[in-house]
């Protein structure tokens, strides 16, 4: 009654003294009682002042505030109830105090009073109405208080902050969407709630401006959120883990190339995902979508030499003019990036990088950052714990990477070839398959060419007399890059990291004898797919012509002949041998030839396979000077059965013309005497059975044949030279092998000893 009459008079001095003894004198007051009374007060001091109680809701609400913190559940249930009071009243009025409300509601929220908590449920809904009706509210200087408490770990806390969320969201004349970066973090954190209630409530704000993004994906500030879905995307909690990376499969596809600066931490995140098993598959799905979007967005001008940044012109963003402080920002981020630096091993490097929202009619420029990728992906490769389907994502970014930009890919090439070259090894064909993929891009790939060519790794191999054919597209290399080589028209283009390739992928079999055992035929045909047969065979050749480690030279040999007589890849290439038409024919047999003379046997093969029976006839001649072991025997034995293989099919008609082919018929007469009594004897004896005339296998002078032309197009030949290197290499082998010999009987001394 008292404050209705000043009301009446006007006397505003009175009514803030009224109020003023209601504060200090009760509701501050010692006495729980007075505290009491006080509260009780000031709530029907708001109700007679009615409509100018907006005038005095400072010196109203703070007081009751105070009580908020009061030991008494009692009294903070009588705090609540005035200020449900004074907020009915004052309605749109209080909004300039809205943060304050906020900060004490939230505190309510958590109250462990159940009274307490329902009266705070009141005034909660009643002063969301208001915030809903009315088009004044203060979201810019809301939006600090908001992302301080959305942090709270406290369960009725965090409900209380997701349902103002939802409310602001709904609400159309507020923009939230402006302010997501500042509360993003915090609401992933929410999602990872013990409280099912929480967890879904979370999932539909986050649901909510989901849709919102793809609706004015224009007013969205990917850039900017970028990071946090990057850490999310890592989250041990399922459910993060998924809804972040629904996120980010939807950033890639709406901002496109503004993500390139965080391709290093989104691949991180990404990544691992792919090897997930069927408990994840959701998760492991959109992380296969955000992996492929992302490697789309790669283009072939990312590899520009001047490294400029490209330009390209991205949709509709309004700047920003409501922006936050320097130190707000750091504030907010802080978290964030210590949390990073725990959950990444790797840098997100883009975390530092600016970046500015244009208008549409700007031009923004992203540059692909191709040095934190490329670390990213050999980080991966590294980790031998990785999964299948990673390795071979990883791979496949490799090799696209080398692809698109493929000089700028190139100055990585001498960090990443050791672990390529290690990757053979893995346990997967489909691994060993892109890994190879990524070798040959790497041995063809014009920007890989350097001046001068032949080994690049400091080796002691030098080209021999017989040089790896690399030839130049045109256009492509400088005439300084040429010298020295030997071009064949009919070989594509190799790289000076091609004949490194073939040294340490010698070197690798050298040193794995079980990788050479199972998977060294498998990887050599499929080199021979994806680069040229005749470059692949004429470069190891060469390469094995000077291996130290002889007994290494001899299998190896034996795998190169088997994979040349009995693979289809290399048909074209058994085709080239055969006739010896061609100067580049001639030449690769020659070179073949020193090599294949570390396996007495496969040298033999050679000969068969080009046809020169004569000087197959007098290696074989050769074969009684040498040690015939076990193994040699064996080698003749596997030599037999492919003489009846679809391969010598052209041999065996040649049998029919003994008159024309004596030379034929002794060497596998030779042959026949070298082979115990065994089911391989049996089996060349019986073909040469089959020899019509076998009288007329005596050599004439005069014989001239279509066989004959065919050597005599190869009469440059010198067969006599050949003969002696096969002698010489031989020694070699026999040397070697008496020294292993002496090594092992002195070893058996010492250990009798």
């Amino acid at each position: 009654r008292l404050v209705r009459e000043f009301v009446a008079q006007n006397n505003t001095s009175q009514i803030k003294h009224v109020i003023q003894i209601l504060s200090q004198e009760f509701a501050l007051s010692q006495h729980p009682h007075s505290r009491k009374g006080g509260l009780i007060g000031l709530a029907a001091c708001s109700i007679a002042l009615g409509k100018d109680s907006g005038l005095y809701l400072k010196e109203l609400i703070e007081p009751v505030l105070t009580c908020f913190n009061d030991a008494d559940s009692r009294l903070r249930y009588y705090a609540c109830e005035a200020l449900y009071n004074i907020v009915k009243v004052a309605r749109g009025s209080v909004l300039p105090h809205f943060n304050v409300l906020f900060d004490g509601l939230s505190k309510l929220a958590a109250d462990p009073d159940p009274n307490v908590k329902s009266g705070s449920e009141l005034l909660d809904r009643l002063l969301k109405d208001i915030v809903t009706e009315s088009n004044q509210f203060d979201l810019v200087g809301f939006i600090p208080l908001l992302r301080e408490r959305i942090y709270s770990n406290n369960q009725y806390a965090r409900q209380f902050i997701i349902s103002w969320i939802l409310v602001l969201e709904s609400v159309p004349d507020i923009n939230l969407l402006d302010y997501l970066p500042e509360i993003l973090d915090g609401l992933f954190q929410i999602l990872g709630d013990n409280s099912k209630e929480i967890r879904k409530m979370c999932e539909v704000a986050l649901g909510e401006f989901l849709k919102e993004i793809k609706k004015n994906p224009s007013s969205v500030k990917f850039a900017e959120m970028a990071n946090i879905l990057v850490i999310h995307c890592q989250a041990a909690d399922d459910l993060i883990q998924l809804t972040a990376m629904c996120w980010m499969r939807e950033f890639i596809q709406l901002a496109g190339r503004v993500m390139l600066p965080y391709s290093s931490g989104i691949l991180t995140a990404v990544l691992p995902c792919l090897s997930y098993d069927d408990r994840k598959k959701n998760i492991k799905e959109v992380a296969n979508v955000c992996n492929q979007s992302l490697m789309k967005l790669v283009i072939p001008e990312d590899d520009e030499m001047d490294e400029a940044k490209q330009s390209m012109t991205l949709p509709a963003e309004p700047t920003s003019e409501e922006s936050l402080s320097k130190p707000e920002a750091a504030s907010s981020g802080e978290s964030l990036l210590v949390r990073a630096n725990k959950r990444c091993e790797l840098e997100v490097t883009a975390l530092s990088q600016p970046f500015s929202c244009p208008c549409s009619s700007e031009r923004i420029q992203v540059t692909l950052n191709l040095d934190g990728i490329v670390q990213v992906l050999d980080c991966h490769l590294h980790d031998t714990s990785i999964g299948m389907m990673t390795r071979i994502a990883v791979l496949k970014w490799l090799y696209h990477l080398y692809i698109k930009t493929p000089r700028k890919m190139f100055r990585h090439t001498d960090s990443l070839f050791p672990i390529l070259l290690r990757t053979l090894s893995d346990e997967s064909d489909e691994v060993i398959l892109k890994d190879l993929e990524v070798l040959a891009e790497i041995a063809s790939s014009p920007a890989g060419q350097t001046e001068g060519q032949g080994p690049s790794d400091g080796s002691d191999v030098r080209p021999g007399p017989v040089e790896l054919h690399v030839p130049a597209r045109a256009g492509q290399l400088s005439n300084s890059g040429m010298k020295g080589l030997e071009c064949s028209p009919s070989t594509p283009t190799m790289n000076s990291y091609f004949y490194k390739f073939m040294i340490n992928l010698l070197k690798r079999f050298s040193s794995e004898r079980k990788l050479l055992e199972t998977r060294g035929a498998f990887i050599i045909r499929q080199l021979c797919l994806l680069l040229n047969a005749e470059n692949i065979f004429h470069s190891m050749a060469d390469i094995l012509l000077r291996e130290e480690d002889l007994k290494f030279a001899s299998t190896m040999v034996h795998t190169l002949n088997t994979i040349l007589l009995t693979s289809s890849e290399l048909f074209q290439l058994r085709n080239q041998l055969k006739d010896l038409k061609t100067p580049e024919s001639r030449n690769l047999f020659c070179c073949l030839y020193r090599s294949w003379c570390h396996n007495p046997v496969t040298t033999v093969s050679l000969c068969f396979l080009t046809q020169n029976y004569k000087h197959a006839y007098d290696l074989i001649q050769k074969f009684g000077d040498l040690e015939v072991t076990v193994d040699f025997l064996t080698e003749v034995d596997k030599l037999v059965q492919l003489i009846e293989c679809p391969i010598f099919t052209y041999l065996r008609l040649q049998l029919l013309d003994v008159k024309n082919n004596p030379y034929l018929i002794k060497a596998l007469y030779g042959l026949l005497m070298l082979l115990p009594q065994s089911s391989a004897f049996q089996l060349l004896s019986h073909r040469l059975q089959c020899v019509p005339n076998p009288e007329l296998m005596q050599t004439a002078d005069n014989i001239k044949s279509s066989t004959g032309l065919k050597r005599t197009a190869a009469s440059n030949i010198d067969y006599t030279e050949l003969l002696q290197h096969f002698e010489k290499v031989q020694n070699k082998h026999l040397e070697a092998r008496h020294q292993r010999a002496g090594r092992a009987e002195q070893l058996d001394r010492r250990v009798v000893l």
